[in-house]
């Protein structure tokens, strides 16, 4: 597609709108956890049976075998066994799957991340649940509150329609509340099960790239505003949050996203997303940095969200980062596919436990999703 051109976009960083710079508050992220259903498959194991859903008999199976072998996915964990998706015989089963698993899911990922910061479900004063893979009212988060023993005065937010970017604009929405409610504890929850919106004998080159590239999960963080101190032992402690940044491109709404229709949420994803990332995303970037004093020098540690290879190129090549500084991305697509909003928490909690930057360090956290849009979260450890 030809790529938008997006006006007003070489704008002197400090004139931007909702780019003043913020001081460090102390709101710090206490803990992660990533919930993961039980159903792994090596990728090669799907192509056959994705085909099967997705194709009609007798049908070249070429383009999908290239789309899997090209995805940079060599496994994934799925919602259901791979031999029960061909039972869901229209939305509504699907959706009671991903109400059933997601509840699941979301009680293992919420309850562990609480226990790993030493808190209860009774000490959460915000919940926050993103998921863009199904529908309820009342929602997941009003579904769990009693399940697991949250206060009956919790505030919640269920939020729908952010997408891949919910991770990020999670965490902040919570650093905004925690902001103005600094005694109190945040939490984000993120439930996506995208292979229960996987269409059947549907051939589209979206649905099949959806077929290749998406995986299922839950994750949950919590955050505790500045009065409350992390409630991990001083050397687990995780991130500060200083500062976030949302970006809408206009002109692109119609790039990523769901028709939805009788049989559901019909994926939309369009190639020009790679070009708009790389026209625009790394001025963005560099503007949000320099914001704050910082160049992507300043960087130690990079948490991005693995849309997929060429989007992970695009943001390479357009920040202008070494080869290996998105490595954590590639791993995570590599072992569970693109989760959507649970893939940024599953990667800041493998940079937590596996090679925990040292105190100080800078990080960037950056997702992006329908609108199109990004979202930056600067962290210090």
């Amino acid at each position: 597609m030809r790529v938008p051109i997006i006006a007003g976009d070489a704008f002197p960083a400090p004139a931007v709108p909702g780019w003043r710079a913020v001081p460090a508050t102390g709101i710090t992220v206490a803990a992660v956890r990533t919930a993961l259903p039980p159903h792994r498959y090596a990728q090669d194991d799907l192509v056959e049976p994705i085909g099967d859903l997705c194709l009609p008999p007798g049908a070249d199976r070429a383009l999908l075998r290239r789309l899997h072998a090209s995805s940079g996915v060599r496994t994934r964990h799925l919602a259901l066994p791979i031999e029960r998706y061909a039972s869901l015989g229209d939305f509504g089963q699907s959706n009671d799957a991903w109400m059933a698993v997601g509840l699941e899911l979301g009680e293992e990922a919420l309850t562990g991340a609480l226990r790993d910061a030493g808190l209860e479900p009774a000490d959460v004063d915000l919940l926050v649940c993103a998921s863009i893979t199904g529908i309820a009212a009342p929602s997941l988060d009003a579904r769990l509150a009693g399940r697991v023993g949250l206060r009956p005065d919790v505030k919640r937010l269920p939020v729908f329609g952010l997408g891949c970017v919910a991770g990020a604009a999670g965490i902040a929405r919570l650093h905004d509340y925690l902001r103005g409610h600094p005694d109190d504890t945040a939490v984000l929850l993120t439930v996506e099960l995208c292979s229960l919106t996987l269409q059947q004998r549907d051939r589209s080159r979206a649905n099949l790239v959806a077929g290749a590239l998406f995986g299922d999960g839950a994750a949950a963080l919590v955050a505790r505003g500045g009065s409350c101190g992390s409630g991990t032992r001083a050397g687990d402690a995780g991130p500060s949050v200083v500062a976030t940044c949302s970006r809408l491109y206009p002109g692109t709404e119609q790039l990523l996203g769901w028709d939805i229709g009788a049989d559901g949420f019909r994926v939309v994803i369009d190639t020009g997303i790679p070009g708009i990332v790389r026209d625009h995303f790394g001025r963005h970037v560099r503007a949000f940095l320099a914001c704050h004093g910082l160049t992507t020098d300043d960087i130690e540690t990079w948490v991005c969200h693995p849309g997929g290879p060429r989007v992970l190129s695009a943001v390479t090549d357009t920040i202008g980062l070494p080869a290996d500084a998105l490595d954590s991305a590639w791993r995570s697509l590599a072992t569970v596919g693109n989760m959507s909003s649970v893939s940024v928490l599953h990667i800041l909690r493998n940079t937590w436990q596996s090679r925990r930057p040292e105190p100080g360090a800078w990080g960037l956290l950056m997702a992006m999703g329908p609108g199109f849009c990004s979202e930056l979260v600067l962290l210090r450890w």
